[in-house]
Formats: structure tokens, sequence, C-alpha cells
């Protein structure tokens, strides 16, 4: 009987733990700090491709506050934020691909171009409707082409 007791109890402590390991892996605070600068990306994106696009009234204003906020977000150093086995085949919570860590040179590059779109907005975005327009295809294509190749599908 103690017997069994001592391994019903091993084995839920054992389940347990390996619950909150999984558990854990979706909260590594590397993948929820690049998460949450992605979405403050997304935030400050929204306005300015809404504009672009017609579906918002041209802000002056509001445009030049979202491209400032874009050319802060782009002059972060991230890299603290992709540490080896923070990708979707390692663990849960992220679409950040293996390959990202294969090819981080060529990663860096495409972050390159992001901030070189993001700095060319910042100029553009308080100036009119069709310079705003004119910026936006640089970062989409930037933001794209990262995307594209490093991240996975959603699902």
């Amino acid at each position: 009987m103690r017997k069994r007791t001592l391994l019903a109890v091993s084995g839920t402590a054992i389940a347990l733990a390996l619950g909150v390991a999984i558990a854990h892996e979706a909260d590594h605070p590397a993948v929820k700090a690049r998460t949450s600068i992605m979405q403050l990306y997304a935030n400050n994106l929204g306005p300015l491709g809404a504009m672009a696009k017609g579906d918002m009234a041209y802000d002056a204003d509001a445009a030049s506050k979202a491209a400032n906020n874009l050319a802060l977000l782009v002059q972060l150093d991230q890299s603290r934020l992709w540490p080896q086995g923070t990708d979707a085949d390692s663990i849960s919570g992220t679409r950040a691909l293996p390959a990202i860590w294969q090819n981080f040179p060529d990663v860096a590059e495409k972050g390159q171009a992001l901030a070189q779109a993001v700095n060319a907005m910042q100029a553009a975005a308080g100036a009119d409707l069709e310079a705003l327009r004119g910026a936006m295809g640089a970062i989409g294509k930037a933001c794209g082409d990262c995307h594209e190749t490093y991240r996975a599908p959603d699902q």
C-alpha cells in the first residue's frame, strides 16, 4: 500500500513539474518581450496604414507621433530578446523559426532595412498624406521580408 501511494504521489509530482515546465516555456521572458515589441510596432503602424489606405483621415500630428514611436522602437537593443532555444520548434508561444539563429546576419540586415524605412517614415509622416503613403511601402516591405522568411504562418 505504501509503495502504491509513493508511486501515485511521485507520479503526480512529476506530472505537475512537467506541466509547470511546459507552461513556463510559453512565458519565456525573451519571447514575451519581443512579442510586446512587435505589438508596439503594430499599434503604431495601424494608424499609419489606415491613413495611407484612406480608412482613416490623415492627421499630421498623429502620424508624426506614430512615426516617432516607431523610430524609438527600432533603436532598442533587441539582442537579449533572441536567445538560442526560443524558436517555435523548441518552445510554444512563438512563431520565430529556427532559421533566425542559422542566419542571424541576414536578420540583422533586415532589421537595418526596417530602421531605414522607419527613419524615412519619420521624415515623411507629418509632411502630407502622399509623403506618408510613399514611406509606407518601404516599411511594409521590410516587415514582410523578415516575417516571410523567419516567422511561422499563423495557425
